[in-house]
C-alpha cells in the first residue's frame, strides 16, 4: 500500500473524484439523519400541527452542541434533525479542509494559501459572525 502523503499517490488519482465522494457522502448522510429525525419527531408528536402564523424559534437546547448530542442519543426528534443540519453544513467545510491537504501534498503553495484563507473566512464567520 502506498503512502497517501506522497505526491505520486495523488498524481495517480483524481482529487476531484475524492472531493465529489466527500460531498456526496456528506449530503447522503445528512439526508439520512434528517429524515430519521423527522420520522422520530412525527412518531413522538402525531397530533401536533404546525402553526405558520407565528414564528417560534428552536428551543434553547438545540443551539448548543454540548446539549444537542446527548438529546440526539435520547432520540429527541428535533435534536436529530438539527444534527442532520449540522452534518450538512460541515460537509463543504470538510471538503475545503481536504483540499488543503491535497494541495499541500502536491506542494502547490499558492492554492494551499488561497484555500486556507477560504477556510479561515468560513470558520471566522461561523464562530464570530453576527449574533455569534
Amino acid at each position: 500500500m502506498k503512502n497517501i502523503f506522497t505526491k505520486s499517490f495523488w498524481q495517480e488519482r483524481d482529487v476531484e473524484l475524492y472531493i465529489g465522494k466527500i460531498l456526496r457522502f456528506g449530503v447522503v448522510l445528512a439526508s439520512v439523519i434528517t429524515v430519521s429525525g423527522g420520522v422520530v419527531y412525527i412518531s413522538q408528536h402525531p397530533q401536533e400541527r404546525p402553526n405558520f402564523k407565528t414564528f417560534v424559534g428552536v428551543p434553547e437546547y438545540l443551539r448548543d452542541f454540548s446539549t444537542l448530542i446527548p438529546r440526539a442519543f435520547q432520540f429527541d426528534g428535533l435534536a436529530i434533525i438539527q444534527l442532520g443540519v449540522i452534518v450538512l453544513i460541515a460537509t463543504p467545510i470538510l471538503r475545503v479542509a481536504f483540499s488543503i491537504v491535497a494541495f499541500a501534498v502536491e506542494k502547490d503553495k499558492m492554492y494551499v494559501m488561497i484555500t486556507c484563507i477560504v477556510l479561515a473566512i468560513i470558520l471566522g464567520n461561523m464562530f464570530f459572525g453576527i449574533g455569534g
